[in-house]
């Protein structure tokens, strides 16, 4: 790889509670991702080679960063564009309270076509998944999950449970808890919470 995927996010370590509900400690700083758009370009046109085989009709992207790289990777597949948008349940608890859904405009534009999902970073899933929940509501066919970095494995469950083929270009380790496994809340390590505002 000429560049480093991970060089154009500025990551930190530290105790933080995840979009999802996770806990992990790692943070990248996703917003920094397409700031150099000529650079997050080389990746997404390596993402699209590998989405290329699932003939999806439309690329699906979570907002905010998630929707940038898909649509850069739309325009190389030559295929429609949509987006999901987030929408922050105060009333739900526990793991993935945070929900994703394509606009009410859009919805009858991918009813019943074959949509790749497409992400920037994935670690527990959480927009992944919000946006496959809403795509399956619709009726589209979710043919393939696609990202630029997995961070971690836990995404590679919900992708065979679901029946979806999955392509990343790279994947790195990272550790993920749930609140009640993690051991930075046991060593009583400050928690930040991230990706929820």
């Amino acid at each position: 790889m000429e560049r480093d995927l991970v060089s154009l996010t500025q990551g930190r370590r530290g105790h933080f509670r995840l979009e999802s509900g996770h806990h992990g400690d790692l943070w990248l700083e996703l917003e920094r991702l397409c700031q150099r758009s000529r650079e997050i370009q080389e990746f997404a046109v390596r993402l699209a080679a590998q989405l290329a085989p699932y003939k999806a009709d439309a690329v699906c992207g979570p907002l905010v960063e998630g929707a940038l790289v898909a649509l850069l990777v739309s325009l190389r597949l030559g295929c429609d564009f949509t987006y999901a948008e987030r929408f922050a349940n105060a009333g739900r608890a526990g793991l993935f309270p945070v929900e994703y859904r394509v606009p009410e405009g859009l919805r009858a534009a991918v009813k019943g076509k074959r949509v790749a999902i497409v992400n920037d970073v994935i670690s527990a899933g959480s927009a992944v998944r919000g946006a496959y929940i809403d795509l399956k509501e619709i009726g589209a066919e979710v043919v393939a999950i696609g990202a630029l970095l997995a961070l971690g494995d836990a995404i590679d469950g919900f992708a065979a449970k679901q029946g979806v083929a999955l392509e990343l270009l790279e994947r790195m380790p990272n550790n993920l808890w749930t609140p009640e496994e993690c051991p930075l809340c046991v060593a009583g390590e400050p928690l930040e919470i991230v990706g929820t505002s």
